[in-house]
């Protein structure tokens, strides 16, 4: 446990760069949307005190569902339970978050979602490709990958864990011909 005390910096700081480097260039857009990015398209062109005001709801995943339905009635079932499910988990915010985020409308203090987490952890260690999207788990068995003495010191709260199990359970495997074939294995 020692040794995860000083790497939880460097790995959070690494998780930080990650996120960033994503949202600057995303060379990860051939996978799915994480729910950050689709409550970002679900309420478009917002200020942030709209933004907080959605951010502090506390619903549940058939409301949070029912939410984005209304809003994009297009949005296919996937999609809109990915969003519901990290709505879910990561909403309400915390009243200083959500002061920040009115105040801001930097949609960067949003907890980060199962695509940017996957993005931000799975790559240390193994290969994107192999060692994660082509590998099918229910949300169960992508939490218990969590379990094995190399991922236990990934430096993620039990939220972010739910969080990157249930964005993974849904939306993986990829189908291999969707990956770029820069990123294969």
């Amino acid at each position: 446990m020692r040794r995860l005390t000083h790497r939880a910096p460097i790995m959070g700081l690494a998780l930080l760069l990650a996120i960033g480097a994503y949202a600057q260039e995303d060379q990860y857009a051939f996978m799915p949307a994480g729910g950050r990015a689709l409550l970002l398209e679900l309420i478009g062109p917002q200020d942030g005190k709209a933004l907080a005001e959605i951010a502090a709801r506390d619903q549940d995943s058939a409301e949070w569902q029912a939410w984005a339905a209304a809003q994009n009635p297009e949005m296919d079932d996937t999609a809109r339970a990915t969003f519901a499910g990290y709505a879910e988990l990561n909403l309400p915010l915390g009243e200083d978050v959500l002061a920040a985020l009115a105040e801001t409308g930097d949609a960067a203090v949003l907890p980060p979602d199962g695509k940017d987490l996957a993005i931000a952890q799975c790559q240390f260690c193994h290969s994107l490709f192999s060692g994660y999207l082509m590998h099918e788990r229910d949300e169960v068995g992508w939490k218990g990958t969590f379990k094995s003495p190399f991922h236990s010191e990934i430096p993620m709260s039990e939220v972010e864990r739910d969080t990157f199990a249930r964005y993974s359970a849904l939306n993986m495997p990829l189908r291999f011909e969707d990956v770029p074939p820069e990123l294969r294995f």
